[in-house]
Order: structure tokens, then sequence, then C-alpha cells
């Protein structure tokens, strides 16, 4: 059997499985082959024709290109296949690609050079929150997709951080499980197109806003989680700081303060001190960032910082006096009860060292 070396890393493929070998998708720039594919497991299924908006169900499992093929992330491992919608723009766009060329049923690794596995520790950073049971998206981080591309900075994974700064060719280990036309699926935020994620954002406020009416709250932060996501999906196409990503900007920022009111009524106050802070630290000029950071700073007992967010409130909008003048109402008998609540507990300790003393 014919076992073609990596043109890059001079990898041989001795796989003994393998029964077909196809060297295809060549670079239009270089004489070079990008791509090599093997097909580990042929599929009785008969070929299935990709269209845009399918979504496809499919194991992976991604490799190192060095002696010990070591595994960077496997979806079997973790229990939970992927799942994407082929054309909407999947940060990973080769997999969309390489999906399109097998069909149901099939086992196929492909090696790809590093100018298509350079944005891929973004996405596994993604999916391993995902698997952790967190937002695959730090929404609440206020820079543009490409900039926090190239601004160095850890993502949180050893192994990620290494791949990020020194790209490598990539093995892709992929099963295609299932394809489902967009009629099978329910089509959730992530797949939906760019227009149709800004038609959901008001629906999705709409409906955030009514849940925290009802007292819901949990449902009312799903709701707002949800429209801050489309957003930022949208937000990442677009130049930072210009009329078009500022209009986005804003729409998030309202929505994160919403998201904000919920988390008090939930007594999810540090949160609130980090999203409003993120907001603070981009947008000054927010008044009502100052506001709930400053409800959230009474809460924990955080005096100087609550004084000092409402003063700053009443420096932007001086219509705000007697909002804040409650609240520092509320502030002086917290700390009042955080006192007494102190001399009960350190009369306590005085009290057993005394008898120890004895």
């Amino acid at each position: 059997m014919f076992s073609p070396v990596c043109p890059f890393c001079r990898v041989l493929c001795k796989n003994l499985e393998s029964t077909l070998i196809s060297l295809s998708f060549a670079s239009k720039e270089t004489d070079f082959f990008v791509i090599f594919k093997v097909v580990l497991r042929l599929s009785e299924d008969l070929l299935k024709l990709f269209l845009w908006t399918l979504a496809v169900t499919f194991h992976f499992r991604t490799q190192l290109c060095d002696d010990e093929r070591t595994v960077i992330d496997d979806s079997k491992a973790v229990g939970t296949p992927m799942e994407i919608v082929i054309g909407n723009m999947f940060k990973l766009d080769i997999w969309e690609t390489l999906l399109s060329s097998m069909r149901i049923g099939e086992v196929a690794e492909f090696w790809c050079d590093i100018v298509h596995t350079g944005v891929y520790p973004l996405v596994s950073k993604s999916m391993r929150r995902i698997a952790e049971g967190k937002d695959p998206v730090d929404w609440h981080i206020h820079t543009c997709g490409m900039a926090n591309m190239f601004a160095y900075h850890s993502l949180g994974y050893e192994d990620l951080d290494e791949l990020m700064k020194e790209p490598k060719p990539l093995y892709f280990v992929l099963e295609l499980l299932k394809v489902q036309q967009p009629s099978e699926y329910d089509r959730e935020s992530w797949a939906l197109s760019d227009e149709e994620r800004l038609k959901a954002v008001p629906v999705l406020h709409g409906q955030g806003n009514k849940l925290y009416k009802q007292g819901r709250y949990q449902e009312a932060t799903q709701k707002y989680k949800e429209a801050i996501i489309c957003i930022k999906n949208v937000q990442t196409k677009e130049k930072a700081w210009e009329v078009p990503w500022m209009k986005l900007e804003k729409m998030a920022n309202t929505l994160t303060l919403n998201y904000c009111q919920c988390l008090l009524r939930m007594e999810e106050y540090y949160e609130v001190i980090e999203h409003t802070t993120d907001i603070i630290n981009q947008h000054p000029g927010i008044v009502k960032a100052y506001y709930l950071r400053g409800k959230a700073h009474v809460e924990v007992w955080n005096e100087a910082e609550a004084r000092q967010d409402f003063s700053r409130v009443l420096d932007l909008n001086p219509g705000m006096k007697k909002a804040v003048k409650k609240e520092l109402a509320i502030l002086n008998m917290r700390m009042e009860e955080k006192n007494e609540e102190d001399k009960l507990k350190y009369k306590g300790i005085l009290y057993f060292s005394h008898i120890l003393i004895i």
C-alpha cells in the first residue's frame, strides 16, 4: 500500500486499516497539497450531496503531527459529538470542506497544513468550555475576534497556548454520524445567519424583559445571554470601534446590564461586579453600569467602592439623586449590621480564648 508523505512534516500515513487514499484539495497558491485524506472506514450509505444549511453531527479527534500523534481533543472521550451547520461560517471553516467530502458512517483522517489550522486553538477552547459546562463564548469581553486572535493572552489551556504561539499541521480524524435538513432540526442561535441573529435579538430581549417582570430571573438570563451571543458573533466581523461595531456594542451593553439586574436578584454579586467592570473599563460613561456595580458592592460590604460608584452616578446623572440616596441608606444599614455581627464574632473569639487561657 502506498503511504503518502506529508510534504511539510515528512510523516508517513501507515494505517493498515486504510482502504482508500485520496490526495485532494490542492492549494491554489502552491504546488503542494495542503490536505491529505485517508479513509479509515468506508460507509455503505449512498453518497450524500451537501447543501448549505445542512446540520451535520460528527465525532472528531485532533492530533499533533509528531511521532506520538499526541491527542489534543477527542469528542468520543468527552462523550458528546460535535454539531455544526454547513455554510454558517463556522470558525474552523475547513471542517465544512472536509465533512462535505464524506458519507454518513464514514471515518476519515485528514492531514491539514497550518494555513487551515491556525485558528484551531480558539475553536478548541470553545469546545472544551462547552464540555466543562461553561459558556463557549467569552461574550462579556469587549474585543473583536480578530483582535483576540493576534493579541497574546492565555486561552486557559497550556497546550492551546503553545499551539497558538506556534501553529502546527494537524491531523483531524472525523466520523460523520448524521446529516439533517433545516426542517429536521431546531435552529438555535449558533445555527442562524448574521441577518437572522440580528432579527432574533429584539425578540430575545423582549422575552427576557417579560421573564424578568414575572420574577423568572434564571430563565431571563438565558434569553439575555443568547441575545448577547448573537450580537457578539455578528460583531466579530466588524472593525472595532467603527460605527457598525459601536452600534452592536451599545446593544450588547444594554443586554449585559439587563443580565446583571437578574444576577443581582439571584444574589450573584461578584459576577455583577465582573461584568459591569468590563463595561466601565471600555465605556466609562455608562451610568447604569456604575449604579448596578454600586448595588453589588453594597451587598458584599465593599463600602468604599459602593460610595465611589454612587458618587460617579451623580456626576454623570444628577437626576438620580433620589435613587442614590436610597441606596446609600441601604449601605449605611448594611454596614451597621456588619459591624454588629463583627462585634459579636470577636466577642465570642475573645471569650473562647479566655477559657483556653484559664
